[in-house]
C-alpha cells in the first residue's frame, strides 16, 4: 500500500519578491532545490507560517546563490513578500522515508539541513 509522505521541506523559508501577473508557480534557486531534492515542475505545499494560508503550486528554476524565492500569479493574493513560509514535498512510498529537512535564515541560507 503506497502511503504520502514528507519527502522535502523548506522550513521558515522568506518569500522575498510576488507577481501576481505571472502564471503561476514559485521560484526557488537550484541551488535550495538540489538541497531538498525538488525537480522544477514538482508540486509543493507552501503554509505561510506569518498567516496561516496554504496553497499548492509547482517549483521553477530560479538563480542559485541568490537566496529569492518568488510566490507568483494567484498565489501572490495569498502569501506576500516578507512572510515566512513552509515549502513542503511529498512523496508516494510503500516503505518510510527520511525527508530532507532544510531550516532557512531570513536570506534563505542554510542554518541546518537534516535527513
Amino acid at each position: 500500500m503506497f502511503r504520502e509522505v514528507l519527502k522535502s521541506k523548506l522550513h521558515r523559508a522568506m518569500i522575498t519578491g510576488s507577481d501576481v501577473d505571472y502564471e503561476g508557480s514559485i521560484e526557488i534557486p537550484t541551488d535550495l532545490m538540489a538541497a531538498a531534492d525538488l525537480w522544477p515542475g514538482e508540486k509543493v505545499l507552501v503554509a505561510s507560517i506569518t498567516t496561516g494560508a496554504r496553497l499548492e503550486t509547482y517549483v521553477l528554476p530560479g538563480a542559485p546563490g541568490t537566496g529569492h524565492i518568488l510566490i507568483n500569479g494567484g498565489a501572490a493574493h495569498l502569501i506576500k513578500a516578507g512572510e515566512r513560509v513552509a515549502i513542503m514535498c511529498f512523496a508516494l512510498s510503500e516503505t518510510p522515508v527520511v525527508s530532507q529537512n532544510l531550516l532557512l535564515d531570513e536570506k534563505n541560507n542554510i542554518v541546518r539541513q537534516s535527513r
